[in-house]
């Protein structure tokens, strides 16, 4: 078998894979963070588990890309640069901002994360370089890739600013779960959802490969059962929470 049926069974696989994970997380929420519950094995501080499971996706992700052959190539350059803005930062910026280190993370969680990681990095990196559309020049002008940069930076964007409110909820020292306000937050209970769901919808219009759909998919196979979780726990934990807001979608969802 060669490498692009490889690629293309891959991905077939990888789109099942997260349709059954979309049905599982729908009934049981992944336990990280607020969700964390026993009987999943030993702990370790998030901002280790952050480290650790979001690393493939700058270092695999980048060995990837690096071994095709349009990797000097400028759409796909620009594509690198979108990729490492985020998880460059979600890697080695983010869990260090983060107040306290809390246990709120398993080694098996961890593992799983990595896995996914590894995957996703391959099935982009390899897309954009190698297996994927050749993009000639005048795909940078071209309205699915200028649409898809202009989402994907609307979300990092609000993705970047609902972080800031959630890191700075508490006080130093201080622990528990509060309300948090502003921005996104007076309509959604998950803008940082809200937010990578559109970096990643953008990322798949921008450059137009499976790669980059799988990852939308198992984007929001992911982050899609969590916020309706995380909103149903924010309304039995507070009163007072806000009845207007949704989970992830204003107005609507």
């Amino acid at each position: 078998m060669d490498e692009a049926r490889f690629y293309t069974w891959l991905f077939y696989a990888w789109i099942a894979l997260a349709a059954v994970t979309c049905v599982v997380l729908l009934f049981v929420p992944a336990p990280y963070g607020r969700f964390l519950r026993a009987g999943w094995g030993p702990r370790l501080g998030a901002r280790l588990s952050w480290v650790l499971q979001e690393s493939p996706a700058v270092f695999a992700f980048v060995a990837f890309y690096l071994l095709g052959e349009r990797r000097l190539e400028p759409v796909p350059l620009v594509a690198l640069g979108l990729w490492l803005a985020h998880y460059l930062h979600r890697t080695f910026i983010f869990p260090f901002r983060l107040r306290g280190d809390r246990k709120q993370a398993t080694w098996a969680t961890t593992l799983l994360a990595i896995a996914f990681n590894l995957g996703n990095a391959y099935l982009n990196g390899r897309a954009l370089t190698q297996l994927g559309p050749v993009y000639p020049l005048a795909w940078l002008w071209d309205p699915r890739f200028l649409g898809g940069v202009a989402l994907f930076v609307a979300g990092y964007a609000i993705n970047r600013h609902a972080d800031h409110v959630l890191i700075h909820l508490r006080s130093p020292g201080e622990t528990g779960y509060k309300i948090p306000r502003g921005g996104l937050y007076r309509w959604v209970s998950c803008p940082n959802y809200l937010g990578e769901l559109l970096e990643w919808g953008g990322f798949a219009l921008a450059f137009w490969n499976l790669g980059a759909l799988a990852f939308l998919v198992w984007t929001a196979a992911n982050l899609v059962p969590r916020a309706f979780a995380t909103h149903r726990w924010y309304r039995a934990q507070f009163p007072d929470y806000p009845p207007e807001r949704r989970a992830l979608l204003p107005f609507l969802a």
